[in-house]
Formats: C-alpha cells, sequence, structure tokens
C-alpha cells in the first residue's frame, strides 16, 4: 500500500476531513474548492462508481422496447404511484420510461429485470 492509498483509506472514515490529513503533511491543495472535491470523490467513491455502472447499463437498455401487454402491476418493486404513471404513459422503450417524472433508476432496473425472467419463460416454455 502506498502512502497516497493510506492517506485516501484514513479520508474515507466519517471523522477525518481533508484538512486533516493535510495536517499530517501530504501536499494538500491550495483551492478550498479543490480540497473539498478531492474529499468527496474519496469519501463517495464506491456510491459514484455504482452509479456510474448503473447509468452506463440503463443506456444500454435505453433502447429496448417495451412491449404493449405489459402488465406493471405483476411487476414486483414499482411503487403504485410508479405503476400507474406507466399504464397511463404506456412508453414504447425503456428510453421513454426513464423520462416519466417520478419514474427512478430501480424501477426501470425492476422493469428490465421482470422483461429477462419474462423472457427465459417463454423460452423454457417453446
Amino acid at each position: 500500500m502506498t502512502r497516497d492509498q493510506s492517506l485516501a483509506e484514513l479520508l474515507r472514515r466519517p471523522e477525518i476531513v481533508y484538512s486533516h490529513i493535510a495536517e499530517i503533511g501530504a501536499e494538500q491543495a491550495d483551492d478550498p474548492v479543490v480540497a473539498d472535491q478531492v474529499e468527496i470523490e474519496i469519501k463517495y467513491e464506491g456510491y459514484i462508481s455504482r452509479q456510474t455502472d448503473e447509468i452506463e447499463r440503463l443506456r444500454k437498455n435505453e433502447n429496448t422496447a417495451l412491449p404493449v401487454d405489459l402488465d406493471y402491476d405483476v411487476i414486483g418493486g414499482l411503487s403504485n404511484e410508479i405503476k400507474q404513471k406507466l399504464k397511463t404513459v404506456r412508453p414504447e422503450t425503456v428510453a421513454q420510461a426513464s423520462r416519466i417524472q417520478g419514474v427512478t433508476p430501480a424501477a426501470v432496473s425492476q422493469i428490465l429485470v421482470h422483461l429477462k425472467k419474462r423472457d427465459l419463460l417463454r423460452k423454457q416454455s417453446a
């Protein structure tokens, strides 16, 4: 483990802030905005990485067509409000569904999971 990695590990701790690391004698940013950005990126690196992966996965699936007969009521994990909005709008693609106000990335993921399961069941019964 390098010195920079050790300092980053320290900075990930909730009780440690950038100024604490600077006191240790590490190189520090002169600009407080840069210091804040460094702290944010290190502390939230895991969350940012997961969100980036989720965005990329959704981008790959945004042109996926949604079947006209898709029953949103049988999709687990969708709130009643989201189900109602999807039934009202009847989006043609995942991208259109994701642009409906209130439809979360998690809801879009649930729809994609449902479509994959549905396709697998149809292939197995054929």
